[in-house]
């Protein structure tokens, strides 16, 4: 949130990258919301969404 309040979606959407858990991601949703900033930056919302996808399905299994 506060990348984004300084102005900076694009380092915002490079953390929201790296996030390291679906939880993490839920509570910026949620604080977006709050603050509404929801719908504000099209690119971090996509972002979000990307990541959450990511996270969220199943992880493919790889042989050594």
């Amino acid at each position: 949130m506060a990348l984004l309040r300084a102005g900076n979606p694009t380092a915002a959407i490079a953390q929201i990258k790296v996030a390291p858990s679906v939880r993490e991601l839920r509570q910026l949703e949620k604080a977006l919301a709050a603050a509404q900033l929801a719908g504000k930056w099209r690119d971090v919302d996509a972002a979000i969404t990307e990541s959450l996808q990511a996270l969220s399905a199943p992880r493919l299994h790889r042989s050594p």
